[in-house]
């Protein structure tokens, strides 16, 4: 058994390796874009499905009540989280729509539109970036595998390049939480932190 748990992390420590290689740059312009958006009175609409809508909920509580330093909440919203609002769309539409009706409603040019998807083809997550980008919203994909087809039309595509559901999202919050630190330092402490 001890074999196997060394084994589970050494995987969980190669994936975010790979993925530190293979999004260094990305991440840094994605956190440029954040404090940015922020700055100019924007907010953060984060959502997934199952483990990615956790992770939504998680990014979306550090953003809004604090990270690490002491500071005035920031805007962001999970989409994940009414359960009433989710239900009456997936009943009275579909369940592909629950994100897109949201975004419509209370999404904004210049908003961040945070999609989360470890295949990276999730119909729902799909159809929320798809009407982000039809309204002017920044446009961000947490996948994994090979960034599937919300890498190809997002502004900005950060993947794990892993088949493990377990270990992409392991490195997705990683990142969530890099991007949550850098851009609390990059607004409230280091403006100029290149």
């Amino acid at each position: 058994m001890q074999d196997h748990i060394v084994k589970i992390f050494k995987e969980s420590v190669r994936v975010k390796e790979a993925f530190l290689n293979e999004n260094l740059n990305k991440l840094v312009e994605l956190i440029d874009a954040i404090t940015a958006a922020l700055k100019a009175g924007n907010k953060i609409l984060i959502f997934g499905n199952g483990g990615s809508a956790a992770d939504a909920q998680h990014i979306a509580a550090e953003f809004v009540n604090r990270f690490v330093i002491e500071r005035p909440p920031l805007p962001a919203i999970a989409l994940t989280t009414d359960t009433s609002i989710i239900t009456s769309i997936g009943n009275d539409y579909d369940f592909s729509d629950i994100f897109s009706k949201q975004i419509r409603a209370i999404g904004q040019a210049g908003d961040i539109a945070w999609g989360m998807s470890t295949s990276g083809h999730s119909s729902n997550v799909l159809k929320g970036l798809e009407m982000a980008k039809k309204m002017g919203l920044v446009t961000v994909a947490f996948t994994g595998k090979d960034g599937g087809t919300m890498a190809k039309m997002v502004d900005f595509s950060i993947h794990a390049s892993s088949s493990s559901t377990a270990r992409i999202q392991e490195a997705h919050i990683t990142a969530g939480h890099v991007i949550c630190e850098l851009v609390d330092i990059k607004l409230f402490q280091k403006p100029d932190l290149k």
